[in-house]
């Protein structure tokens, strides 16, 4: 009798796939056909294509194809790597909108009306914002793909859109890239956006913008290593009528050039050099960089304070505070020849001892030291006390000094008596 042999099974449990769990290919260029075939169908008519890009948001993957659209809007197509349009396969298909910035006709106004296409779209849909910023850090490394006219047109939109907030200014960071910088085109580029930012908003706000995305110590960096100097910076920033922005300039070089000097005070004073010789050095580097003396009076003061470990104990830290600075008041009353520097010093010294808790019951024994030592004169410790003190502790370091400038007052009541 013959058996017949089993076939073999497949054991286990058969899943099937849900149409939802199944991943949809990633087609941008299917994407970009139907943007494109929609804005075509507005012809030049902007706000027809506004209105034509609201409502296709609920129909077309935005968040997916975020980049994609952006490209679209700005260059009219898909970007390749180098920044050419990507072709179709179908040659006799259009791959390019006529509906983007690099097809805008000169002027501000132009550029205006497609920035706000791009403004009135990141508005509705929210989740965009990121991926506008992505968008401009990817695009400014093609700049050198582009031509002179469409770096320009890039570059008015750019300010525009960072004037409303549309975007970040930290995406000017990605200009600083090697070949851009080189090229002079990351120089070119950022001097066509201040044009038009300064247009839209004045130099302290843009100034603002640069320090919040910290860019405002790093403008030399967009000149090619061999100009890269303040004055070069400078001289083109008045070529190009930015004008504006040149004092900012000198004021990042003054502020580099403070922290530096301040750097080497505390360096000679820690070294034990003598005081008539950072005397004879800060003089000269007053001379070379036209500072101020009452900023070299705070500078000093500063440095002064930061080479010493202070007592925490108030009262132990008012012997170390005066056994410090004795030695040192030539050296600040070399740079306290006028009544702006005296003040100066004198506000700084109470913002410095109310900043400081251990310091609350020092101010008076410093400022009478200063006194004795010239550092600082009955006159600019009248004008202090009246008028001329920091918010900073005001009623402490005003009732602390009382009786010093009631004496002050009558010695000059008495010497004016004599005359």
């Amino acid at each position: 009798m013959s058996q017949k042999t089993e076939k073999p099974t497949l054991s286990g449990q058969r899943i099937k796939t849900r149409k939802r769990d199944e991943k949809e290919k990633y087609d941008p260029a299917s994407f970009r056909d139907a943007i494109l075939q929609g804005l075509n169908d507005c012809g030049s008519d902007l706000e027809q294509a506004s209105k034509f890009l609201d409502s296709a948001g609920s129909k077309l993957d935005y968040r997916r194809y975020g980049e994609t659209l952006f490209d679209i809007l700005l260059a009219g197509g898909i970007l390749a790597p180098g920044g050419t349009l990507a072709p179709d396969l179908d040659p006799q298909k259009t791959c390019r909108s006529e509906i983007c910035v690099f097809a805008a006709d000169d002027g501000l106004d132009s550029l205006k009306n497609y920035a706000q296409v791009i403004t009135k779209l990141i508005r509705r849909y929210k989740y965009l914002e990121k991926t506008l910023d992505e968008e401009f850090k990817k695009v400014f490394g093609f700049l050198k793909g582009f031509t002179s006219e469409q770096r320009i047109k890039l570059a008015g939109v750019t300010a525009i859109l960072l004037s409303g907030g549309q975007i970040n200014t930290g995406v000017l960071i990605k200009l600083l890239q090697d070949h851009l910088v080189k090229d002079g085109i990351a120089l070119e580029f950022i001097i066509e956006v201040f044009k038009t930012w300064l247009n839209e908003r004045d130099s302290n706000a843009i100034w603002a913008s640069l320090r919040k995305a910290g860019l405002d110590s790093r403008l030399l960096e967009f000149l090619p290593l061999s100009k890269r100097s303040i004055d070069f910076m400078s001289e083109t920033f008045k070529t190009h009528g930015l004008p504006q922005l040149v004092d900012y300039l000198k004021a990042q070089e003054n502020k580099s050039v403070r922290k530096e000097l301040q750097q080497q005070v505390g360096e000679l004073l820690q070294n034990n050099a003598s005081v008539e010789e950072v005397i004879s050095i800060v003089k000269e580097q007053m001379k070379k960089y036209a500072l101020p003396e009452h900023e070299v009076t705070i500078l000093l003061w500063m440095s002064l304070m930061s080479i010493v470990d202070w007592n925490k104990r108030q009262e132990l830290v008012s012997d170390q505070a005066i056994k410090h600075l004795r030695p040192y008041t030539a050296l600040l009353a070399a740079f306290t020849t006028s009544n702006r520097a005296e003040l100066a010093l004198l506000v700084r010294v109470q913002e410095y001892c109310y900043d400081n808790m251990a310091f609350m019951k020092v101010f008076e024994k410093i400022l009478v030291l200063f006194y004795r030592a010239d550092v600082l004169s009955e006159d600019a410790i009248l004008k202090w006390y009246k008028e001329s003190h920091s918010s900073k502790g005001k009623s402490i370091f005003l009732e602390q000094t009382r009786k010093f400038v009631e004496w002050l007052q009558n010695a000059e009541e008495e010497s004016e008596e004599e005359d």
